[in-house]
């Protein structure tokens, strides 16, 4: 599959909004910690469809033309095959957000091209290190980024339940240092 990167902007804003991020969630990552070391086990899970919620235009046109952050939409054959963003985090951090790939699209690089195009982004900014927030029950994504160095920093039990009383998802912090 050969993709073509384009920035964000007001002619493919509408594109982002239309790819269906949606997946198959058939395990969960069980994450624990233990003299300041986090691990997990994977637990098989009945088969559900996780859907996120759709992208905001307002929060993402803040991405076009901007120099402190990037919003990135890779192409295969003319149709958007997934998108990331990436921005200067309060500890200086890169902050990976936003990171989607069509259902068509997954299993052909897509993802892995995307994060290591953000990855970039952050060494030439000279940051200290990438990092991003999943949740256990993405399972393909927290594997990518262990393939490519990220080390699982820690877990967060209760961060959705404010908006989500009763699930069971767990926010996960990944963290990959640039040295």
């Amino acid at each position: 599959m050969t993709l073509v990167f384009r920035p964000l902007s007001r002619d493919n804003l509408a594109d982002v909004i239309a790819l269906d991020g949606a997946f198959m969630v058939e395990a969960e990552l069980l994450p624990s910690a233990r003299d300041g070391i986090v691990t997990y086990e994977l637990a098989p899970v009945p088969a559900y469809e996780k859907r996120y919620a759709d992208n905001e235009e307002s929060e993402l046109a803040d991405f076009i033309d901007a120099a402190d952050k990037m919003f990135l939409l890779a192409y295969a054959d003319g149709r958007l095959a997934g998108h990331v963003s990436v921005a200067v985090h309060w500890n200086r951090y890169g902050f990976i957000d936003h990171l989607a790939v069509g259902s068509d699209s997954r299993r052909h690089g897509v993802g892995r091209a995307l994060v290591e195009r953000a990855i970039a982004w952050a060494r030439e900014r000279q940051l200290p290190g990438v990092m991003l927030e999943t949740q256990n029950n993405n399972v393909a994504a927290c594997k990518l980024y262990e393939r490519l160095g990220f080390t699982l920093g820690g877990f967060d039990r209760f961060l959705y339940r404010g908006e989500m009383p009763e699930t069971r998802e767990i926010a996960l912090f990944w963290y990959l240092p640039l040295g």
